[in-house]
């Protein structure tokens, strides 16, 4: 004789009867990496996610991580992003993006070129010697 199924609890109503989702683990010590740059690379069996960061006034982006994952687990990420953002949003309003303007005017405005330094002044000339 075998056991019955067992009855839903009135709690599990409307939940899928999948797999129990993997546990999140952080391991003890991991450090959080702030990152306000990203290089997006692919090929056509993943994409590359190298995550920086830029400091004002200066003209190397630091990479701080390298993140790899199949183009199914990026289109993914990218819905759970779009899904947390509007999430966010409602919660603390609307996030504004600046227009009229690339990322890289944002980034690189304060890299712009030195002006070119002015020639110092020449000896005087002579009065009446044309």
């Amino acid at each position: 004789m075998t056991d019955p199924k067992p009855t839903p609890k009135s709690g599990d109503a409307g939940k899928s009867a999948g797999p129990p989702r993997p546990r999140l683990v952080l391991p003890l010590g991991q450090d959080a990496v702030y990152s306000n740059v990203v290089r997006i690379a692919h090929s056509p069996s993943e994409l590359v996610f190298d995550f920086g960061r830029l400091l004002p006034g200066e003209t190397e982006v630091h990479i701080k991580a390298r993140v790899m994952m199949s183009p199914l687990s990026a289109k993914l990420l990218a819905r759970a992003l779009a899904d947390n953002l509007a999430k966010y949003e409602n919660t603390f309003g609307e996030i504004k993006v600046p227009q009229g303007k690339t990322l890289a005017d944002d980034l690189f405005h304060s890299l712009q070129p030195p002006e070119p330094p002015t020639p110092p002044p020449g000896p005087p000339k002579p009065e009446g010697n044309s």
